[in-house]
């Protein structure tokens, strides 16, 4: 586990979230072919996996498409930028999915009369 993943790890601990570290994902890439990744965290309470984005130069936006294109609600979570900036990212994004899982199961009970 690299350092800025650590600090998430402890922060996730301090807010008594339960995760599993580098649950693996099957997706397919750009070209069409089957590829296995490993987001860094898997949020087991929510069904939401976090990507710890360790570096300023690393560009995140491609793995940020494939895991939208494949289905996943990934948050991505810029440590580098300092710990209010991505923590309030976490919060906010986390309360984000959530709210669209509700809409997503409520617009399925309704369709089927429930």
């Amino acid at each position: 586990m690299t350092y800025p993943e650590r600090k998430v790890a402890e922060y996730l601990w301090k807010m008594n979230i339960e995760w599993v570290y580098e649950r693996p994902v099957f997706v397919w890439d750009d070209d069409g072919r089957p590829r296995v990744w490993t987001p860094d965290f898997y949020l087991t309470q929510f069904g939401i996996y976090l990507e710890v984005c360790g570096s300023k130069d690393f560009n995140y936006e491609y793995r940020k498409r494939v895991f939208i294109e494949n289905g996943y609600c990934v948050i991505f979570l810029h440590v580098f930028k300092g710990p209010n900036q991505w923590e309030n990212h976490f919060k906010r994004f986390l309360q984000y999915f959530l709210i669209l899982k509700n809409e997503a199961f409520f617009n399925i009970f309704q369709k089927g009369g429930i």
